[in-house]
């Protein structure tokens, strides 16, 4: 399970200031010109810092009365995009990452916007001790993963690109500009999150079967296990069988995309579609 602790209703006009500026912050990284560097990284380092106090308002239930659980897939979605959001910062530094920057603000703000539109359900007593830890490493694995796919998508565009520039178009007066990216080096990153996430992954689905509540064969159980055995696959047909390119990076959108159907994609149904709260 993925959480925000806050009010459903409660604590609206204390959010509204941190997500307008990330709102605003993220859109001025999205458009300005890849010239504008430094304003460029101005603007989404303001806007994650931003987002961060969103979450963190949401989270702490300021103006929230009863303080609570509140349970919805557009937080779980913040969260991911944030602690994304965050590994592109660090690694930007000293990683030329060419073609991310738009997108990523685009999504960052996408997911500010929808954690404002759609709260979530309140629950304000969590059923177990143990959940707490559950939902953080829940939402620890979405970042995990949501990292790896980025360097996948990343991977995946440089790799096309070395392609082209060894097979230029006939007629063709110059070559691509070649991206800068090491290519192993990138390829490592990404196996390296990919493998962080499935152990953060395997530890909260554990601690879900042992701790946090009893154990339901739910839509949300079914596609968490199934795309938990898609990453174990993945896992050892690289160790197995050396697996990597576009062979190793659809398993990991699948399995990437069976996590985001087991949690986000089933409180969407039941809090958009459908209008009432889920089961459990």
């Amino acid at each position: 399970m993925i959480l925000a602790f806050g009010s459903a209703s409660g604590g609206a006009g204390a959010l509204m200031l941190p997500s307008g500026l990330a709102l605003a912050a993220y859109a001025a990284a999205a458009v300005l010109p890849p010239r504008a560097a430094t304003a460029l990284r101005t603007s989404l380092i303001v806007g994650w810092l931003a987002h961060a106090l969103a979450i963190g308002i949401d989270t702490s239930g300021i103006g929230a009365e009863p303080a609570g659980a509140r349970f919805g897939f557009a937080p779980a979605l913040s969260v991911t995009l944030w602690l994304v959001i965050g590994v592109y910062l660090l690694e930007s530094r000293s990683l030329p990452l060419p073609g991310v920057r738009r997108a990523l603000a685009v999504l960052g703000a996408t997911a500010v916007l929808l954690a404002l539109l759609f709260p979530g359900e309140l629950r304000p007593h969590a059923f177990s001790r143990w959940a707490p830890l559950h939902w953080v490493m829940g939402i620890a694995s979405y970042g995990l993963f949501g990292a790896a796919v980025l360097h996948a998508v990343m991977l995946s565009r440089a790799d096309r690109q070395m392609r082209s520039m060894r097979q230029p178009t006939p007629g063709a007066t110059t070559s691509p500009a070649p991206l800068g990216l090491p290519l192993l080096r990138l390829e490592r990153l990404t196996f390296s999150f990919v493998s962080a996430g499935f152990a953060v992954l395997t530890a909260a689905l554990v601690l879900g079967w042992w701790f946090a509540g009893p154990w339901h064969w739910d839509h949300k159980t079914v596609f968490s296990v199934l795309g938990w055995a898609v990453f174990a696959a993945l896992l050892a047909g690289r160790r197995a069988f050396g697996w990597r390119g576009p062979a190793a990076t659809r398993w990991l959108y699948a399995g990437a995309g069976l996590l985001l159907l087991a949690y986000v994609g089933s409180r969407f149904v039941f809090e958009v579609v459908l209008h009432r709260p889920p089961a459990a």
